[in-house]
């Protein structure tokens, strides 16, 4: 018989029919005669319930029916008798095609702490939390792709090996097939030449400047892929390989940069709001008494914008005590962010022009020479959650400031060419997607948005 998923039977009023589920037992409740079964099968947070006659059954036939087991159930659907579901099945037959032993499946009980989820990674999927963020993480996914390409956008796939350092910071993952008993030194260095690429490699930590050679030619580009950067961070807020979502516009500016910023992010949220209605009340109850309320904050207000300059001279007069001081010519803390959105303003924020010296290379520098034309969105509770910039079209402006940071000429050739041959204003930001999870799901920690963490000390699953 054709298996229904649950989440299409529990809105079902075809009472009567006969129906075949597929899922996870999540409790077991046994009365005199009867046994009560909530399957879930990952379609829905909501379980079924399966109403089991156990004298129709074999004796000692439902002793392995046990919290975590496999089943496959067929019976009638009909109205259901107690509350908090409008359907039940009645089961006729149970056929069991996986068993957990109670003794040692570690989801046996309910309420273990998210620190212990992280410790069995490869079974907190079968949670509620965790099998609401899932859909969550697939349903902001989906939207990302649908963003884009209903605004006319080309989806690149920019590569995940690179010789080139986006960000400057040097913290990425070498790639290397070399033995490494036996590494090849030429004039006291290693001598990359003899590896596979023939030069050194590492793991990309953003695919922004290969996605700006596509908006060259393309227009309107956006990557959305995996990341790495290996920077040794055991804190709530750090991954080491975590998606970014970067689009890259030909002839947009900074204006019109904050403009699809503002958009790009008010739809995805407003996506959550109407497509994972039964997850969010989930979290919401759960983690976050204020989830709904934030994500409805964020759809309901213009964004402000103003410069980093009158952000700071903002936090320096709030007369609020900050763990860190505010100088201008410094980064931002979280609190300095959050105080702005939350505190001040009251609505989203978004910060631009800041100091160059705390800015990547390859922003367009402002006509005083000390700031550039850089944005970063300002999200309550979070804080930075998207950073971005009007890119710098000038070949000779962006060769004097690869040089003015004595980067690697010679392996950023290729970017700098592009300014040589129809050069054009360019804008672009990344998103990254965890912190995007982090803010619609209400979760604290970042490990707990991603189905398989990989932090300092730990690769296991």
């Amino acid at each position: 018989m054709l298996r229904k998923k649950i989440k299409d039977i529990l809105n079902s009023t075809e009472y009567g029919s006969l129906v075949c589920i597929k899922g996870w037992v999540r409790s077991k409740r046994d009365s005199k005669n009867v046994a009560f079964l909530a399957i879930n099968d990952g379609s829905i947070i909501h379980n079924i319930q399966a109403v089991v006659d156990t004298p129709n059954f074999p004796e000692d036939y439902l002793k392995d029916v046990q919290t975590g087991a496999c089943v496959c159930i067929t019976g009638s659907l009909v109205q259901s008798q107690g509350k908090g579901q409008s359907v039940e099945i009645q089961a006729k037959t149970i056929e069991i095609y996986g068993t957990a032993d109670p003794e040692t499946f570690p989801l046996q009980k309910k309420g273990h702490s998210l620190e212990f989820l992280r410790e069995i990674a490869h079974l907190r999927p079968r949670t509620n939390t965790f099998g609401a963020i899932l859909r969550m993480r697939h349903a902001m996914a989906f939207a990302v792709h649908k963003f884009f390409n209903d605004k006319g956008f080309v989806y690149v796939h920019t590569p995940i090996i690179t010789g080139a350092d986006c960000e400057g910071a040097g913290e990425m993952f070498r790639v290397t097939t070399m033995d490494l008993k036996k590494i090849p030194v030429a004039d006291g260095q290693v001598d990359f030449s003899k590896d596979f690429f023939g030069k050194e490699t590492s793991l990309t930590v953003s695919g922004q400047l290969n996605g700006e050679l596509a908006a060259m030619a393309l227009g309107e580009v956006y990557t959305f892929g995996p990341t790495f950067r290996a920077e040794n961070s055991n804190t709530s807020r750090h991954l080491a390989e975590f998606w970014m979502i970067e689009p890259e516009v030909a002839f947009n500016e900074l204006e019109d940069n904050m403009n699809l910023a503002e958009e790009f992010l008010k739809y995805l949220v407003k996506y959550a709001l109407e497509n994972c209605k039964d997850d969010l009340e989930f979290l919401n109850n759960l983690y976050d008494k204020e989830l709904i309320q934030k994500l409805n904050f964020v759809v309901d207000n213009n964004f402000i914008r103003l410069t980093y300059t009158e952000g700071v001279e903002i936090l320096k007069q709030s007369g609020h005590k900050f763990e860190y001081k505010v100088e201008w010519g410094t980064d931002l803390q979280s609190e300095h962010e959050r105080y702005l959105v939350e505190k001040h303003f009251k609505k989203p924020v978004i910060l631009t022009n800041y100091p160059k010296e705390i800015k990547a290379f390859y922003m367009k520098q402002d006509a005083d020479g000390k700031t550039v034309r850089a944005m970063d969105v300002l999200f309550p509770g979070i804080g930075e959650i998207i950073g971005g910039s009007q890119r710098e079209e000038s070949y000779e402006k962006l060769l004097n400031r690869v040089r003015e940071l004595k980067m690697n000429e010679k392996e950023l050739w290729w970017y700098l060419d592009t300014r040589k041959f129809g050069t054009a204003p360019h804008a672009g930001f990344g998103l990254g997607f965890e912190r995007l999870m982090l803010f619609v799901t209400g979760m604290s920690n970042i490990r707990d948005v991603i189905p398989f963490p990989r932090t300092p000390q730990n690769a296991e699953f």
